[in-house]
């Protein structure tokens, strides 16, 4: 039943993203593109997703088990070290250069999107690549 769940799940947030424009790379160049030819539709999409996933993450905090009897993991917040300011620059700079991240990307090769095959292509080097990295030098 969990793996259903998940399937459903999986299923509807893709949808979601299609039905978005989040796999339209242009779309999302164009909503980043503030001082130039800005389209802030994307901006409704993050009005309508934050309160729903805000809402889940605070229904969850308050249950030890999900609804199908699993255990809750929610991660505690942390410490912001270089790790998470490197990594989040990484990710914005690369967001912003192709107008895909790891959600969307998935979804637009599910969708036939060459673009997004080719994106998600290099993230599973630079995962392997971090990897590898992260072997020679780990952190905590």
């Amino acid at each position: 039943m969990p793996l259903m769940t998940a399937l459903v799940a999986g299923f509807l947030f893709g949808l979601g993203l299609i039905v978005s424009g989040m796999v339209n790379p242009q779309k999302v160049l164009a909503f980043l593109d503030v001082a130039g030819r800005w389209d802030p539709s994307l901006a409704f999409v993050m009005l309508g997703a934050i309160p729903v996933a805000a809402f889940g993450f605070f229904r969850m905090r308050l249950r030890q088990r999900t609804f199908l009897g699993q255990e809750v993991h929610i991660p505690e917040p942390g410490l912001i070290d270089a790790r998470l300011l490197i990594g989040a620059g990484l990710f914005g700079i690369g967001w912003g250069m192709v107008g895909y991240c790891p959600g969307p990307a998935l979804a637009g090769v599910g969708a036939g999107s060459a673009s997004a095959v080719v994106f998600v292509g290099a993230m599973v080097v630079g995962m392997c690549f971090y990897r590898f990295l992260d072997s020679l030098f780990p952190g905590k």
